[in-house]
């Protein structure tokens, strides 16, 4: 499956400000996509790419209020 076909479901986040945002859908891993862009490529990770990414992301935001 490719990431412009119409079964896949693209989710954007609820925090998007105007429409730039990245997309994600989950095609046998997790796909990134510009949401302003989406007719062009996207980026695959890994599903244990993607979960250390987003846990690293979580981890960087707990030590920068902890610092403010």
């Amino acid at each position: 499956m490719r990431p412009d076909d119409a079964e896949v479901r693209w989710l954007k986040s609820s925090a998007s400000i105007e429409g730039n945002c990245v997309e994600v859908a989950a095609i046998r891993g997790i796909a990134v996509r510009d949401s302003n862009h989406p007719g062009r490529a996207s980026v695959g990770f890994s599903a244990y790419a993607w979960r250390s990414f987003l846990s690293a992301l979580k981890d960087c935001d707990t030590s920068l209020r902890a610092s403010s």
